[in-house]
């Protein structure tokens, strides 16, 4: 045990009251300097043998078995708080998901980094000042002397993330725990992030347990890979090993769902069920128990034949017709300008948020719209759907005129253009059962009692839930099955014109692999027009027949799809497509 410097033996977890565990006999090692990538969908065990290992188990979990640590004397399961405080960022830190959560809102970012050090007494309080610069450099932020003195809301994700490694790798922890930390990162971001950790890790010579659902992120950072499933490991190996030989059948069906690339002979991305239907089960391997899987829509019609929906109603169909008409949405030369006040209330200069956008879109198009953070994809959206007015130029949606539309003509825009967003526990009211929220907007346009509980059962069918889920509240579900909630009250109103902000960024990638397919034959079924906006370039790559590329408020390119992944002109498309993680790259890479 002395030469492993992570060893964690029989760990279960199970909560108070219940007979059943969460987590069942869960062993593994990781030696000093080793990367270990932990993988698995949410609810598989991962977060909470993370919690194991830094003694942040909640208090309604009892856990048994030993998790031993270099350096900490005994078993982490049965330490005293005063213990654990000490062990903590001296021999183990952890970069959680969020870091606008993890970070205090009224505390500046140099003071925050200080009080590591002064707490764990490794620096001398003279140096203080100087160490927190040297870290905030370290991780290479644009201006450390300046960001000393930021608030976290004065930084954008990519930085505060940085900053979060700076304060994990303060006191040189012996083992780094890495959960999701690149998560809801640009593709651009990410890499750099990713390309941070290995740098840092090297640097202070620690272990690293990387935690995550994106398996190329783990091919292009780790040595060995362990796969839970339901509270167990299923499989463990090296990089290569596990995501070219898989001999589980539940590590084939992550690979097999995380590919874009591939689809079934119905077109559609596979899902665990599919993709072990087409590939059949390895001999001896344990069966997957769909009972205990994240998500009870593992019954998507993305696993079947699309035919099997009811058709569209008239209304929809007749929308989108593709005859040759003028466009459905029209930008021509629109500018948005924001006007900010810095200390003192000194007026600085304009914001340019959006300059000179000019673009338009077919009824029945899928167009992309990719960018990083800052590129003005939000801002856009909010001027399409008239939550915002632009400076300058004309934006017309169907026959409205938007930046001078009346409050009647933008209630009647908003029937036809609703928005999918990215976190639809944020975007669902938890007080309100799922009838109410999907028929929340026909309640707003005065929609008899009756037809609105026939147009939600509708939308839920459509949406491949059942008609039981109208009676139940937000948090009873997954997060897939949230997302679906979401799509079928942004279809309610029947709208020609679905905008999809990072709808799948958050998810599992075979949650991830059933919403698009659900995306797609919703597109198809009710001939909507797609706005998909995202920062997974391999997402549009799959759904959309059209992109185009923002940055700082500019469109830079645009075109089909296939013309522009194929022969990028500008360097900062070509840039982004680099930056994708690619699971086939980063294993030819290991190799």
């Amino acid at each position: 045990m002395a030469e492993n410097l992570l060893e964690v033996r029989n760990l279960t977890i199970t909560p108070t009251g219940a007979e059943a565990p969460v987590l069942h006999d869960v062993s593994l090692s990781l030696a000093p300097g080793e990367r270990v990538g932990l993988i698995g969908e949410s609810g598989s065990g991962k977060s909470l043998t993370a919690q194991s290992v830094m003694g942040l188990l909640p208090e309604e979990l009892q856990a048994q078995g030993t998790v031993s640590l270099q350096g900490f004397a005994g078993n982490i399961l049965d330490a005293k708080e005063r213990t654990l405080a000490k062990m903590r960022s001296d021999l183990v830190s952890m970069v959680f998901q969020e870091p606008m959560s993890a970070l205090n809102p009224l505390m500046r970012i140099g003071d925050q980094i200080a009080e590591v050090l002064r707490i764990h007494g490794e620096v001398a309080r003279g140096d203080i000042p100087g160490r927190v610069l040297d870290l905030l450099t370290s991780v290479h932020l644009p201006d450390p002397n300046s960001a000393r003195y930021a608030y976290p809301h004065q930084m954008s994700g990519g930085q505060r993330q940085r900053v979060m490694l700076a304060i994990a790798l303060a006191n040189s922890p012996r083992l780094l725990i890495c959960d999701e930390p690149t998560t809801a990162l640009d593709v651009t971001v990410q890499k750099h992030m990713l390309d941070l950790i290995s740098e840092r890790v090297a640097t202070v010579q620690a272990g690293l347990l990387f935690i995550t659902h994106d398996l190329a992120v783990v091919a292009g950072v780790c040595d060995r890979v362990i796969v839970m499933y339901a509270g167990r490991i299923v499989e463990t190996g090296s990089v290569t090993q596990i995501f070219t030989d898989p001999q589980h059948e539940y590590t084939r069906g992550l690979l097999a769902s995380s590919d874009l690339d591939a689809t079934d002979a119905h077109g559609k991305l596979f899902t665990l069920k599919t993709a072990l239907s087409y590939a059949g089960p390895v001999d001896g391997a344990g069966p997957i128990d769909e009972a205990g899987s994240d998500d009870e829509d593992e019954q998507s019609a993305a696993d079947g034949p699309a035919d099997v929906r009811e058709p569209a109603p008239a209304s929809a169909r007749e929308t989108s017709t593709g005859d040759g008409s003028a466009p459905l949405i029209d930008v021509s030369g629109v500018s948005k300008h924001f006007r900010s006040r810095g200390l003192l209330l000194r007026r600085r200069s304009p914001v340019r948020a959006l300059d000179d956008i000019t673009f338009s879109v077919a009824s029945g198009q899928r167009l992309g719209i990719v960018g990083e953070s800052g590129s003005g994809k939000s801002t856009l959206l909010n001027l399409l759907s008239g939550l915002d007015r632009p400076t300058a130029g004309r934006v017309r949606v169907g026959d409205i005129r938007v930046e001078s539309a009346s409050s009647s003509a933008l209630r009647s825009l908003r029937d036809d253009l609703q928005i999918v967003f990215q976190d639809p526990f944020a975007s669902l009211d938890p007080r309100m059962r799922v009838e109410d929220i999907v028929s929340e907007p026909l309640v707003a346009r005065g929609t008899a009692r009756e037809e609105r509980l026939a147009r939600v059962e509708e939308m839920l069918l459509a949406v491949d839930l059942d008609t039981k889920a109208m009676r139940r509240y937000p948090h009873q579900f997954s997060g897939g099955q949230r997302q679906r909630i979401s799509i079928a009250r942004a279809l309610v109103t029947r709208p020609q014109i679905l905008v999809a902000d990072e709808p799948v960024s958050a998810l599992d990638v075979s949650v991830r692999s059933q919403v698009l397919n659900l995306l797609t034959d919703l597109v198809d079924d009710y001939a909507l027009t797609l706005l998909f906006v995202s920062h997974d370039l391999g997402v549009v790559k799959h759904l959309c027949s059209d992109v185009i590329v923002m940055k700082d408020g500019h469109i830079v390119e645009s075109g089909s799809t296939e013309d522009i992944y194929a022969h990028p002109r500008e360097e900062y498309t070509r840039s982004l497509i680099a930056a994708t993680p690619s699971l086939a790259g980063a294993l030819a890479s290991a190799t």
